[in-house]
């Protein structure tokens, strides 16, 4: 038999990254809906009198059965059980699900509906939640911001379900290959998400000079049936792999309760479970408040109504600029010297009309929305550095030094520019990249070490861990951040009781210092950790500094 005929479909450098794309879709469009209200904020206070709290708590509510009702656990028992192909479509459809009720809480439908009756009138004490200060409602809670929890609790599960299931189906694609290169091109796919978010869902909630944040919502849940079908067509590409190696999916090898004491008897496991958190945590709970904390901190002169830079078609372009950065900047890593040299040019440039263009429009969701742009160029690089010479702990270190110091710039030095036209958002354009270019590290440097830490049959349930771990974060830090805003912002809410402010006015007027303060001390801690990780690393031998490829 030749080697040709031994070929299998992951041999095949186009089929697995095929895969690959199949997977990273899927979780581009579940990232879009995880922040499709971030950048509208304060039109959620102004047209659904959602305060921080209000905000913070939905938002919060991702998480909440992951963490408390265990289900990502259940999740990963699942993945192992079932297998890859199983849980994907499973998941695509629990997303689904919960993104539909999640855009019908917000709908003028809702409004006046015996449904927000009866959520006006119930879930505002849930027994010892409430007494633990965990509880997803509280009294007030306007209904449809309990509605839309909710539904945002249910599209967790399957988000974070897919997230696990990904993560498993790269293992199985790429083991012994180019791991750590594709989880990092997988997330730098991802996150590209993020900015399509910023800057089409305000965008949609405006149409015609009409407000409607519903409409925004809506482009998300028909881009989560996009999302399925991604699953759909990774299941057939799957099931053909396994049909030439001859594997069946884990059910002939099922979970054991012992297997979770054998993850959580490593040292090396909770550390970067740890890690997992406190990165995370410092950054996703971030981008839901990001562009409310630059309509605080910066002042912005719309654009003239009629005007170009107000314009639709603008919106547009921009988009296909930031497309031309993204693929560009990715396509670089692939590419030789001299057309790679091109290719950075190009994106250098077109990264710099990008910004211009956010310049010009004078809107905070646009300026966010540089946010992946400089990692999608650099996951890439990490990923395929930590598979060719390894050092993933060392890179750990290196992205809580920067995202302490992105956190402090945000807390101390941006509101000094304030009133400064162009300072302010060169300011928090650097900030933003660089922030965007540590979170690079955790894809590219951590995931990839968790199968250097556990068995390959447990693999599964190890990533369902480290996410409800993560998950747990997830959960608090949003709250807390609407929490601290309200409670270090008394006179808006002053103001609004005795109408002397607006609600448009109020929900662009909070001081970020202390939820931005309070972030940078989880990079602090992050930075510990990534210090003692390497400790461990060296003492026990798990071989995170080596190179991933064989």
């Amino acid at each position: 038999m030749t080697e040709k005929t031994k070929q299998i479909l992951r041999d095949s450098p186009a089929m697995r990254w095929t895969a690959l794309v199949l997977l990273a879709m899927a979780m581009f469009c579940s990232y879009i809906f995880m922040d499709i209200l971030s950048p509208i904020k304060d039109l959620m206070q102004s047209t659904r009198g959602w305060d921080s709290t209000a905000f913070g708590t939905m938002q919060g509510s991702e998480t909440f059965l992951n963490v408390f009702i265990f289900f990502l656990i259940f999740a990963g028992i699942i993945l192992d059980k079932m297998g890859v192909r199983f849980t994907a479509i499973l998941s695509g459809a629990v997303m689904l699900v919960g993104a539909t009720i999640n855009w019908y809480a917000v709908t003028a439908a809702f409004a006046g509906s015996g449904l927000e009756q009866w959520f006006t009138a119930n879930l505002n004490y849930i027994p010892v939640f409430d007494e633990l200060g965990v509880s997803p409602f509280y009294a007030g809670m306007p209904a449809s911001a309990k509605f839309s929890a909710v539904g945002f609790m249910i599209f967790g599960c399957g988000v974070e379900m897919a997230g696990i299931t990904v993560s498993r189906g790269i293992v199985k694609w790429f083991k012994g290959r180019e791991m750590a290169l594709a989880m990092g091109s997988e997330m730098a796919l991802a996150r590209l998400g993020v900015a399509t978010c910023m800057i089409f869902s305000p965008v949609i909630a405006r149409w015609s000079g009409d407000i409607d944040v519903s409409r925004s919502v809506a482009f998300g849940v028909i881009l989560l049936v996009i999302a399925l079908i991604m699953f759909i067509v990774y299941f057939f590409m799957d099931k053909k792999l396994d049909a030439q190696t001859g594997a069946v999916e884990e059910k002939d090898d099922p979970f054991k309760v012992k297997d979770i004491g054998k993850i959580l008897s490593s040292s090396g496991f909770w550390i970067v479970a740890l890690l997992c958190v406190l990165y995370y945590s410092a950054i996703f709970p971030f981008q839901k408040y990001a562009v409310n904390m630059l309509q605080c901190n910066l002042t912005f002169t719309p654009p003239a109504e009629g005007s170009f830079w107000a314009s639709n078609g603008c919106t547009m372009i921009q988009y296909l600029i930031m497309l031309v950065v993204a693929a560009s900047a990715f396509a670089s890593n692939f590419s030789k010297k001299t057309v790679k040299t091109l290719l950075l040019t190009l994106s250098g440039v077109c990264l710099v009309i990008f910004c211009y263009m956010g310049y010009m429009r004078q809107s905070a969701e646009t300026v966010f929305a540089v946010f992946p742009l400089l990692a999608v160029g650099i996951t890439p690089i990490i990923g395929k550095y930590v598979d060719q010479k390894g050092k993933a702990a060392s890179m750990l270190t290196i992205g809580s030094l920067l995202l302490i110091a992105c956190h402090l710039t945000f807390a101390f030095i941006l509101p000094m520019f304030k009133g400064s036209a162009v300072g302010g958002i060169f300011v928090a354009y650097i900030t933003i990249l660089v922030l965007g270019s540590s979170f690079s590290l955790v894809p590219a440097s951590l995931w990839p070490s968790v199968p250097k830490l556990v068995d390959s049959k447990v693999i599964g349930s190890a990533y369902a861990l480290i996410f409800w771990i993560q998950n747990i974060g997830l959960w608090l830090f949003p709250l807390l951040i609407g929490k601290v805003l309200d409670a270090t912002n008394p006179d808006i809410a002053q103001a609004l009781a005795d109408k002397t402010m607006t609600a448009e006015v109020a929900a662009v007027s909070y001081n970020y210092l202390y939820p931005m303060i309070m972030l940078a001390c989880l990079g602090v801690a992050a930075l510990i950790l990534g210090f003692y990780l390497k400790v461990v690393d060296k003492r026990k031998g798990y071989g995170l500094e080596l190179p991933n490829r064989r």
